[in-house]
């Protein structure tokens, strides 16, 4: 059975069955001392520590894995001058599929109007996290101790580093070229441990889903219905419409084999709920699934992992559009038009801000004059809706890097036209 299978097979399995646990516990179907088995031993002791061994060994290879491959990336591009070109490329598209995510889903927001009829409870309370100022995003990019950036884990910053070490290394002569086949025999090794972690993940799919529905259930999304189905058709049109529209038009590239490629890596990033912690199956996928060549997906994906957020910008949309209807204020074109401006550009400084979605948020309901204290109506689905946003994430990511690459002559078609199969057996 292929791993793709094999994970979409454990993602069904760990939903079922955490439905089941969270129905029998509610239900009262087990015993008391059996309701003390389900929760200490079951739930929060098994699947809770397979899951979360799972994503710290995700997160234990990212900073290696982005260090290494961007450094042999920009040392085959540092002597040339189209690091820079593509360096633009790739910030462009970022904001533009991000601008048309928080569009389409205000315009979707404002069509169905899931907020109607909504009653806000009078001490519903957020508190929101102060964002850092553009100023200080830019300026916090260069590290001023490298080791100390990926001990934090500081993608920015390491992206940073790792640029100008390999941009070094491309003009250091003889001595560079040394060091440099030394990171590319390290890149292999790396990638044969993100291979490793990869015939593992279906048992960390399994408990990171099982365990998150065993404690939610279903009864969170029957509550904001409306809402959430918005912010689902927002998503699925943005994934699988936007994105196959940017293929096709600017890249001449089949959006259904582009997707059948990307399936092991959206089950990645559902489960994980995070965009760095699937950063090494993203790489490993793009570089021998859909035939990005290393010099553009060491770049690339990394820094959209990091400043990449279409799937919350459409959060932040349809979450605008729902407030104002549910305290009956009308924040007019202008609004709107403020709300894509603003969430875009705060997609991009607020990435290193932990809950990023919700902190953006309460910028962008600020910036219109809507009450902050409306998020406290969406938390409840906010972190189902996280897990699916981030799969919309790391799509956006993967196809930037595939456009990225045909435009700079550096695509393996052949190798992204291969049948499913031999693809499979590459992973």
């Amino acid at each position: 059975m292929s791993l793709t299978r094999r994970i979409l097979i454990a993602m069904v399995a760990g939903l079922v069955i955490g439905v089941l646990l969270n129905i029998m516990h509610n239900l009262g179907w087990l015993a008391q001392g059996a309701g003390l088995w389900f929760n200490n031993l079951l739930v929060d002791g098994v699947l809770d520590a397979v899951g979360r061994i799972f994503v710290a060994s995700l997160k234990l290879l990212v900073v290696p894995l982005v260090f290494v491959s961007l450094v042999c990336g920009a040392s085959s591009l540092g002597g040339h001058s189209r690091m820079g070109t593509m360096a633009l490329k790739t910030v462009l598209l970022y904001i533009v599929t991000t601008a048309i995510a928080i569009s389409l889903a205000l315009l979707l927001g404002s069509l169905i109007r899931p907020g109607d009829g909504v009653g806000l409870s009078s001490d519903s309370t957020f508190t929101a996290a102060a964002p850092p100022s553009l100023k200080e995003v830019v300026v916090n990019m260069f590290p001023t101790n490298p080791v100390q950036a990926m001990a934090e884990g500081n993608m920015l910053q390491v992206i940073v580093f790792s640029l100008l070490m390999g941009i070094a290394l491309a003009n250091s002569g003889e001595a560079g070229e040394r060091v440099r086949r030394w990171f590319e025999d390290m890149d292999k090794v790396v990638m044969k441990m993100v291979g490793i972690l990869m015939e593992l993940a279906p048992w960390g799919v399994f408990a990171l889903l099982a365990k998150l529905f065993a404690g939610l259930g279903i009864g969170a999304l029957l509550e904001l219905g409306l809402y959430f189905g918005t912010v689902v058709l927002a998503l699925l049109l943005h994934c699988f419409g936007v994105y196959s529209l940017l293929l096709k038009l600017l890249g001449r590239i089949n959006p259904l084999q582009f997707f059948r490629h990307l399936r092991p890596v959206m089950v990645f990033a559902f489960s994980t709920s995070s965009s760095n912690a699937t950063l090494p199956v993203t790489l490993k996928t793009a570089e021998e699934k859909l035939g990005v060549d290393n010099r553009v997906a060491a770049f690339t994906i990394p820094l959209g992992a990091t400043i990449n957020m279409d799937g919350t910008a459409i959060m932040q949309g349809v979450a605008t559009a729902f407030i104002a209807q549910a305290y009956q204020v009308d924040i007019g074109m202008a609004g709107y038009l403020t709300v894509v401006l603003t969430a875009t550009l705060a997609s991009v400084g607020t990435a290193g801000v932990p809950g990023v979605g919700l902190v953006t948020l309460a910028m962008v309901l600020q910036q219109v004059g809507l009450p902050v204290e409306g998020i406290a109506l969406i938390i409840g689905v906010d972190r189902l809706l996280d897990m699916m946003r981030t799969a919309v994430n790391v799509s956006g990511d993967s196809m930037v890097g595939l456009l990225v690459a045909k435009s700079e002559n550096s695509w393996d078609e052949a190798r992204f036209n291969q049948p499913r199969e031999s693809a499979q057996t590459a992973a």
